[in-house]
């Protein structure tokens, strides 16, 4: 007697059975469709993220939006690797920048022939390598180009010192 119900217990427990009920399981089919739904979501989150950035740095956002739509995931990842490095707004910012400050050199501001370091027009000596930049002149005192044999500003003659007279 102790042998029947063993030997049914045997017949009636169906290992691949239990398998079957799990997978067959509400808990498993509801995880299953969470998880894709969090795919689904992460691809619509990506493709909305490389459409408005390409758009931020100048490139053309349909075109990625597109991409990203038709490759899910690797789209973003072709665009991540070759994307523009900076924003639009950054690199007009830079040029506007540069632009300022080659003004501001042109109009202030000349280089030393002999170290490169910035010195004002009116310098006569670098302040960094104590090079002669400029001479003053024999009369006003006023900077003058080294080549320069006659003062601009008040006439002067400077090998002779004599004022020219018009």
């Amino acid at each position: 007697m102790s042998r029947a119900p063993f030997s049914l217990l045997l017949q009636d427990s169906d290992p691949f059975q239990i398998i079957s009920n799990f997978l067959d399981s509400p808990v498993l089919r509801i995880s299953g469709q969470l998880i894709v739904l969090l795919f689904v979501v992460l691809w619509i989150a990506l493709v909305y993220w490389t459409y408005t950035d390409a758009g931020r740095r100048g490139a053309t956002s349909l075109l990625w939006g597109i991409v990203a739509v038709i490759f899910p995931y690797v789209g973003t990842l072709i665009y991540l690797i070759v994307r523009p490095p900076e924003y639009l707004d950054e690199s007009r910012e830079r040029e506007l920048e540069t632009a300022v400050l080659e003004r501001e050199l042109r109009n202030n501001t000349l280089l030393c022939p002999n170290c490169r370091n910035l010195v004002e027009k009116e310098f006569l000596i670098c302040p960094t390598c104590a090079w002669e930049l400029k001479k003053p002149c024999i009369n006003c005192d006023r900077p003058l180009n080294q080549e320069w044999g006659l003062c601009p500003y008040c006439g002067t003659d400077q090998r002779s010192g004599k004022k020219m007279t018009w």
